[in-house]
């Protein structure tokens, strides 16, 4: 039998996963010179596009553009999208290898890691990733309750999710109304009565991990200071050697503008958000009915490992910080897909280069791929999911020409879509996403905003007159 990749018998690929990755390892199998591929996408969430719907921050309207891209690889003939339906719910590894030569999975990083200290579980602890999902109208988390009925928080972490969580805490509603944030969130945050916001940094200014748009944008909140310590933003001796061995203008620029904000002198905004160095939570304080009042912050100060990184090293010296509420935002976490390959401690999917690996011989398993933060982790920013994706692609196809697929027994798109409509009627097709697409912009135009979103499935079926 004649391998697949013609037009006679097309390569057949499952795609599980619609986040970026899952576009634009899609774009590059269908473009592939000489190759007839056919991808089916599968999402467990009826709407496309992963964290660019449900992890941008609403006020970052500008990054949410590159869902136009992938709205044209959808529009390619031998692209189908799935929405609705979940790997170990609707269908599982075994369904997917009697109807695909090959499946590639790129479902992202959907949890926090822990802080692993005392109190992490009171209420009013919450992880970042819940946050976000919430305030952008994720379906599952749309009805988590958050009490913005206190005056301080303290958002753990320095990466762009606890920029984007700090930000959103401290904007007005008039700012807020600008952006497609989820109705809900926007509703309970208008009668927030935080009044002060503290972003806390293990490490110094140096090593934080935000971009410098990101924290250049926290000084120009319309009704929130910014507070730094000149003491925390001023280089360590470790530090400035670091920068003097490898010179870098965006390291040197995000400690020039932090150094800037130490010399700031309140004016007399609403709010206060606070940006802290050198401090690691070592207990969350709890009162007699289990809530969250204060935290225990330990100081610290700067050390080099074997391997020449700086690492926090506490030196003793206690702060307590009263907050009632409390956003863990220390590093994402991959999440084991049924039936496939998992690497525990570094929570992602066992593989090299996009292979996936039998966890026994640590040899590639035919047909099975990965693409994504569920291959290498959680880095890097959306663009930096393609060269991944394409590294992934070009290993699909190098086992393609040497045979190595799986021999699926139904491998026709009819036979594939029958299995779909039998394990789960209610799927999303990509013409059903551009409907509600169009819908939610629809509602958004007739109240001045970019979008008002569907955040229930009932309300997106209903919407399709389904």
């Amino acid at each position: 039998m004649t391998q697949p990749g013609t037009e006679a018998r097309p390569l057949r690929v499952a795609v599980v996963g619609a986040g970026p990755t899952g576009f634009y390892a899609t774009d590059q199998l269908l473009k592939q010179a000489g190759l007839v591929a056919e991808v089916d996408m599968f999402d467990r969430l009826p709407t496309p596009y992963g964290l660019v719907r449900a992890g941008v921050a609403p006020d970052h309207q500008k990054i949410k553009s590159v869902t136009a891209a992938f709205e044209k690889v959808a529009a390619h003939p031998r692209f189908r999208f799935f929405g609705g339906v979940e790997l170990g719910t609707h269908v599982t590894v075994a369904d997917l290898r009697q109807h695909y030569h090959q499946l590639f999975y790129c479902t992202g990083a959907q949890t926090d890691r822990r802080m692993g200290i005392p109190g992490e579980d009171l209420a009013g602890s919450h992880p970042a990733t819940e946050f976000v999902a919430w305030y952008n109208g994720h379906p599952d988390y749309r009805d988590l309750p958050f009490d913005l009925s206190q005056e301080r928080a303290a958002v753990v972490g320095v990466g762009n999710v606890a920029v984007d969580v700090a930000r959103i805490l401290c904007r007005t509603h008039d700012e807020l109304l600008a952006t497609d944030i989820a109705d809900h969130a926007l509703e309970a945050l208008r009668k927030s009565r935080i009044k002060e916001v503290y972003l806390l940094g293990r490490r110094g200014p140096a090593q934080a991990a935000f971009t410098n748009p990101e924290i250049k944008e926290l000084g120009e909140l319309a009704d929130a200071d910014i507070g730094v310590r000149p003491e925390e933003v001023t280089l360590d001796e470790l530090s400035r050697a670091a920068l003097e061995r490898n010179p870098d203008r965006a390291t040197t620029k995000k400690v020039e503008i932090l150094q800037a904000y130490a010399l700031r002198k309140p004016s007399g905004k609403t709010r206060m958000l606070t940006v802290r160095f050198l401090v690691s939570p070592v207990e969350l304080i709890g009162n007699s009915a289990g809530e969250v009042v204060a935290m225990r912050l330990v100081k610290n100060t700067l050390r080099a490992t074997a391997t020449g990184t700086l690492q926090p090293k506490p030196t003793g010296e206690i702060e307590e910080l009263p907050v009632g509420l409390v956003f863990r935002s220390v590093g994402y976490r991959g999440v084991p897909l049924p039936g496939v390959p998992f690497n525990e401690s570094w929570g992602v999917i066992l593989n090299e280069k996009g292979r996936v690996l039998d966890p026994g011989t640590k040899q590639p398993l035919v047909g099975e791929y990965t693409g994504g933060w569920i291959k290498r982790g959680p880095t890097g920013v959306i663009g930096t999911n393609k060269p991944d994706a394409a590294e992934t692609v070009a290993c699909m196809v190098e086992d393609l020409a040497q045979g190595l697929t799986l021999h699926p027994a139904a491998p026709s798109a009819e036979a594939a879509e029958r299995l779909i409509r039998e394990r789960q009627p209610r799927f999303f097709s990509f013409q059903g996403w551009l409907r509600l697409n169009e819908l939610e912009v629809g509602r958004g135009r007739a109240v001045g905003r970019p979008r008002v979103k569907f955040t229930r499935v009932e309300e997106m079926l209903e919407a399709l007159g389904r």
